[in-house]
């Protein structure tokens, strides 16, 4: 059964952490448990994505203090604070800085499992389309510095033998250079090779 998606727990409440632990898994979502926000930090960028709940007072590293670190590192992950009976202005503060909402314990866990499930479905294209842009980069900086000029050529409109004059090579050997861009930017063809410049950032002005 394909679950619904990750779920990160923060609290250093053992007891707390089993019960979100035995909820949300009953629920359909793959979770997994941190005791404290620095663990859950340090472990941030090899974590798939999904939607973090965490409790807003904590030693160490608090949750505010945790928000504001992965605001800082402009992370994708929605966050869900919990809030013990009384903290509305932590919770506020929370809001303020980037949390998706804020639940009262005790909380009722039906209100819980949909508000994962909202924050995860409203979150998912922006985190899907940062990876996309990541990728998109990462082929860009693989071109070497004359494919990336030939590049720069083809998505300018300048044909072979043009790009070839300019740089005073022979045509042939920009064919070459334009299938190894082809070949390293994954586009199929001209058009999906200036989709992809323009998602890079390359088409600015």
């Amino acid at each position: 059964m394909a679950t619904k998606g990750n779920v990160y727990v923060i609290d250093d409440d053992a007891a707390m952490r089993d019960s979100l632990n035995f909820l949300l898994d009953s629920a359909g979502f793959d979770v997994t448990l941190f005791d404290d926000a620095l663990a859950f930090l340090e472990a941030l960028p090899g974590l798939a994505f999904g939607c973090v709940v965490s409790d807003v007072r904590m030693p160490g590293l608090d949750g505010i203090e945790l928000l504001k670190r992965m605001k800082a590192q402009q992370s994708p992950f929605p966050i869900v604070i919990m809030t013990g009976h009384g903290d509305v202005p932590l919770a506020v503060e929370a809001m303020k800085l980037g949390a998706v909402d804020f639940l009262e314990k005790p909380f009722d866990d039906d209100r819980l499992t949909a508000m994962i499930d909202s924050a995860i479905r409203q979150a998912e294209p922006a985190a899907k389309n940062e990876a996309v842009a990541q990728d998109i980069a990462a082929r860009v900086a693989s071109l070497s510095p004359r494919e990336r000029q030939v590049m720069e050529g083809l998505i300018a409109g300048l044909s072979n033998k043009l790009i070839a004059r300019e740089y005073d090579i022979s045509p042939r050997t920009i064919e070459v250079y334009r299938a190894n861009v082809m070949t390293k930017m994954q586009a199929s063809s001209l058009s999906e090779l200036v989709r992809l410049a323009m998602r890079a950032g390359m088409l600015n002005d």
